[in-house]
């Protein structure tokens, strides 16, 4: 049977597409000029001035292809836009470009499904069918930005999918994302959010990133996060903190902390004194204090599962706990309530159509 061998050309950063014009004998200036509109999402062929014998090069040796656009739901409360895309071998995932003052923000996915099993989340149903590449990453940037022919000037990698599960693919992502010649986008406009992944916070701590990174911690203690993240009884809640801290200490990056507020789970008073005793302990001493910033989240229902978010009184009551005890506490504005635009529930539901 024969091999596939050819590469994506999305996933070629500068310096290694420059590396390769020079070994096709072609000139080194030609990888900048195509490198920017590749990153437009102009394909080799619609690049009239390449010349057809490089172009003929570059179809020997390379793939092209955007994630295409199966489904597009456009919220008429608030205009966020949730993509549902399909990429080259028929696999599905989402993003959802949220709107805002400061610019358009992009939610991307990094995985086709999630082996994390939060009980939570829809994206983790069916399990993690495989990485995406820096250019399926990348794409869902540039697919979305040509679609609605407007800039996305930030990025949050919460989508399907845990990041540092994928680390090779999303580190060269986040330094294509960057690259001046590309989309330009700064580090400091791109968040990633992890469940947990305490080797992978180590890893990321060293790239130097000046990113924003989140912790899904969904729970004050390491039974209530067990129970609903099994990645707790791999990395439990002191480790994982260890691990933020270490982390601020050698960025000095502030750290978001997500809570998904579950009604009859995690949600009551006694959880938000809990959460506040075991932040301000293992993250503030006499000596550091950290920030602290928790984004209270009321959980999306989804049909497999029976947990319900909390009412309106008890986020509250939640997030004015926090606040007493010198933690910043604020509420996730929902967007898209009227496309369903929680990840995961989108794909989902596209499986169920085709079984």
């Amino acid at each position: 049977m024969e091999t596939d061998l050819k590469q994506e050309l999305l996933s070629l950063d500068l310096q290694e597409l420059e590396s390769w014009m020079l070994s096709a004998g072609e000139a080194k200036y030609r990888a900048k000029q195509m490198f920017s509109q590749l990153h437009k999402g102009i394909s080799p062929d619609e690049m009239t001035n390449l010349g057809k014998r490089l172009q003929a090069k570059l179809s020997e040796h390379f793939h092209w292809h955007l994630p295409l656009i199966e489904q597009k739901l456009v919220s008429k409360l608030d205009g966020t836009v949730k993509y549902l895309f399909s990429l080259c071998d028929g696999n599905c995932v989402e993003s959802v470009v949220m709107r805002y003052e400061h610019g358009n923000t992009i939610c991307i996915s990094s995985q086709v499904g999630c082996r994390m099993g939060c009980k939570f989340c829809a994206s983790t149903i069916g399990g993690r069918v495989r990485d995406l590449t820096p250019a399926e990453l990348l794409g869902q940037v540039i697919a979305a930005q040509k679609d609605l022919g407007e800039r996305i000037s930030n990025i949050v990698m919460m989508g399907i999918g845990e990041p540092l599960d994928n680390y090779d693919n999303v580190l060269k992502f986040l330094r294509l994302v960057n690259c001046d010649e590309g989309i330009n986008i700064g580090y400091r406009h791109i968040s990633l959010s992890t469940c947990g992944l305490v080797d992978g916070i180590y890893r990321l701590m060293e790239e130097n990133l000046p990113i924003t990174l989140s912790i899904s911690l969904h729970a004050p203690d390491d039974e209530t996060r067990s129970a609903i993240m099994p990645i707790n009884k791999r990395f439990g809640v002191d480790a994982l903190l260890e691990a933020c801290r270490a982390y601020f200490a050698h960025t000095g990056r502030r750290i978001s902390f997500e809570y998904t507020l579950i009604a009859g789970k995690n949600d009551s008073s006694e959880n938000a004194q809990k959460l506040a005793r075991l932040l301000n302990s293992k993250l503030r001493s006499r000596t550091e204090t950290m920030p602290i910033h928790v984004n209270l989240i009321p959980v999306n229902e989804v049909e497999e599962t029976d947990f319900k978010h909390s009412s309106r009184g008890a986020v509250q009551a939640f997030a004015k706990v926090l606040e007493s005890k010198g933690i910043r506490a604020t509420v996730r504005r929902r967007l898209g309530a009227d496309i369903n635009a929680s990840c995961g529930q989108l794909r989902r539901a596209a499986m169920k159509e085709s079984t």
